[in-house]
Order: structure tokens, then C-alpha cells, then sequence
């Protein structure tokens, strides 16, 4: 019987130093990263990435057998840049 696992991933367009875009692709459950010259293809290679991991790491799966009833937790944090400080992050 096949198993299906729903993993978060999450995609921030960054630069590069040579100031090109490039699109981070990360999932948070494995702790795996790729990158793409867009989001499709940020995506296409954050899919290539854990279905390597994942045959190189089977026992992954039984982390997200342990997980797989937690909801994801995104959250947002203020950050504040004012002539005195650095910043402030609250």
C-alpha cells in the first residue's frame, strides 16, 4: 500500500552577488534546501531534492509518521531600523 506525506515548503526570492534573482526553495521538515531561477522551477528541484533524501534516509519517514498530525506553524516577526539602533526586533 503506497503512503502519501504532505510536507511544507516554503520559497524566498533572494539575490545574488552578482544581483540576479535566484529562488530559495526550503522544506522545514527535513531541513532541505534547493534553488531555482524561478518558483516553478525552485519547486521542481525542492521535489527532486527530498525524494533523494528520502531514498538515501528512509528512516525519515518514521519522523514524519511521528509529525504527521502537526499543522505547520508560520509565523511573523517585526523588525524596526531607527537612527539610534541597528533595529529592534519585537
Amino acid at each position: 500500500m503506497e503512503k502519501k506525506y504532505f510536507l511544507d515548503v516554503v520559497i524566498n526570492k533572494e539575490k545574488l552577488s552578482d544581483g540576479s534573482d535566484v529562488f530559495v526553495s526550503l522544506c522545514p521538515s527535513l531541513g532541505i534546501a534547493s534553488q531555482g531561477k524561478d518558483t516553478d522551477e525552485a519547486m521542481k528541484m525542492i521535489k527532486e531534492a527530498v525524494e533523494l533524501y528520502l531514498e538515501e534516509m528512509p528512516e525519515a519517514y518514521e519522523d514524519l509518521d511521528a509529525r504527521k498530525n502537526e499543522l505547520p506553524t508560520f509565523s511573523i516577526i517585526e523588525v524596526k531600523k531607527n537612527d539610534k539602533d541597528a533595529c529592534v526586533v519585537r
